[in-house]
């Protein structure tokens, strides 16, 4: 789809921009558990984080993302369609 030059309402664009907040802060304390869990060097372990979390957490979101869509398409939930701003 082209972008479109009209703004999206407050709502929505609260609840795209949140929801990359909560997943923002969970990857960060999940960095600082797993850094925590070593003796090692805390800074050393962060391009491993980065990379499974770039590569295997994009994995698990496809996936539940298609999930999630066919739970929607099967129960006929029209408020629920990813990309449908109403």
């Amino acid at each position: 789809r082209e972008p479109k030059h009209e703004r999206r309402p407050w709502k929505i664009w609260f609840l795209d921009t949140s929801k990359q907040a909560i997943g923002m802060l969970f990857i960060h304390f999940a960095n600082v558990y797993l850094s925590d869990l070593t003796e090692e060097d805390p800074c050393s372990l962060y391009l491993i984080n980065f990379l499974l979390d770039a590569t295997l957490g994009m994995l698990l979101i496809y996936a539940g993302i298609r999930a999630v869509s066919s739970i929607v398409e099967w129960q006929q939930w029209e408020s629920l369609r990813f990309g449908e701003y109403g």
